[in-house]
């Protein structure tokens, strides 16, 4: 599993998977804190549809932290004030750089999590269907 997706889903999906993988290497292997969890802003990039070119609509307030496991730094950023969603995403990142045993277990939990996500998703596209007004049965 790619790293982007599998970010995504650590963010959108249930807090408690995030945490319950990185405890996981926390029990087993020293974790080092290179950068404790911190606030900054990045630029938000957004591609112009017509032109098709790249713009800077703005800024975001991030949290980001640095940790390494078994020599392999991983990272973690995430949107809005999360330390430990950023530093549980840090220690994640750097378990499955190093290759760590404990990975190989996580992609299928991370594969039911994603489903999850899913179904939460059809469910309120679903609801969101309900209340919307059919114009065309509407008497004028």
């Amino acid at each position: 599993m790619k790293r982007k997706r599998r970010t995504e889903i650590l963010i959108e999906g249930d807090p408690s998977l995030a945490k319950e993988l990185s405890e996981m290497i926390l029990h087993k292997y020293r974790c080092k804190e290179l950068v404790a969890p911190r606030q900054g802003m990045t630029m938000v990039k957004m591609r112009e549809t017509a032109k098709n070119s790249l713009f800077y609509i703005g800024e975001v307030l991030i949290t980001e932290a640095k940790v390494e496991v078994m020599d392999h730094i991983g990272a973690g950023i995430v949107v809005g004030i999360k330390e430990e969603l950023a530093k549980q995403l840090a220690i994640i990142d750097a378990a499955y750089k190093a290759a760590l045993p404990e990975t190989e277990e996580w992609g299928k939990k991370l594969m039911e999590e994603e489903q999850r996500i899913k179904q939460a998703k059809i469910q309120e596209q679903e609801e969101l269907l309900k209340t919307k007004v059919l114009f065309e049965t509407m008497d004028v």
